[in-house]
């Protein structure tokens, strides 16, 4: 396959929703080793917000959707491993990444559909060594979550933060996902827009 394309812009400067696929334990269960996937955020015209409710295997087919207007889909459970896109983008782009900034919960791991660009993965089994002060019922927390400062949280704006140790362990054992917030030039990834993509929860 070839490779992704680093992205060297941010997710600040991305124009219409910034989407997200997220597996996150609910109260709806499916036979044994299937998830039900439930559309559950959605606005004409504007894109979709996919969950997986019983952190099985999951495999979904998110197809290409016009990305207009400003709203945003975000789900605050946590800790969780969302898979966020941005499609249809300027130069026909098509931005994705993985991030751990609001820890961890599952591996996961997304490909297209066809060979326009590579498989990005988060598999290592981070639950099980996760560092104790992280830890919390069903994943890892990122530090941001745990300690609420600038350090961890990048809340001081562009520039005012540096991988951390915890950032380290992160990224370490999945160098694809973001390991804190301004961690960009080696975590935001572009494919052609118009790509389809297959996701995959525990593959």
């Amino acid at each position: 396959m070839l490779p992704l394309s680093t992205s060297r812009t941010d997710v600040a400067t991305l124009s219409g929703p910034l989407l997200r696929l997220v597996a996150a334990e609910g109260s709806t269960r499916a036979s044994p080793g299937r998830s039900t996937l439930h559309q559950a955020l959605s606005r004409p015209g504007s894109g979709a917000g996919l969950i997986a409710t019983s952190m099985a295997v999951v495999e979904a087919n998110v197809r290409r959707v016009t990305a207009t207007g400003s709203w945003n889909a975000r789900v605050t459970v946590g800790p969780l491993t969302p898979w966020e896109f941005a499609l249809n983008q300027p130069n026909n782009l098509d931005f994705v990444d993985i991030s751990l900034v609001d820890g961890f919960n599952i591996p996961m791991e997304f490909s297209p559909t066809t060979d326009v660009c590579r498989n990005l993965r988060c598999t290592a089994p981070i639950n099980e060594q996760c560092p104790n002060e992280l830890r919390a019922p069903g994943g890892c927390n990122n530090p941001c979550t745990v300690f609420g400062t600038n350090e961890y949280c990048c809340t001081d704006g562009p520039g005012s933060c540096q991988p951390t140790d915890y950032s380290r362990f992160f990224k370490e054992r999945c160098p694809d996902a973001y390991s804190y917030p301004q961690d960009d030039p080696t975590s935001l990834f572009t494919c052609p827009a118009g790509t389809n993509y297959r996701v995959v929860f525990c593959p």
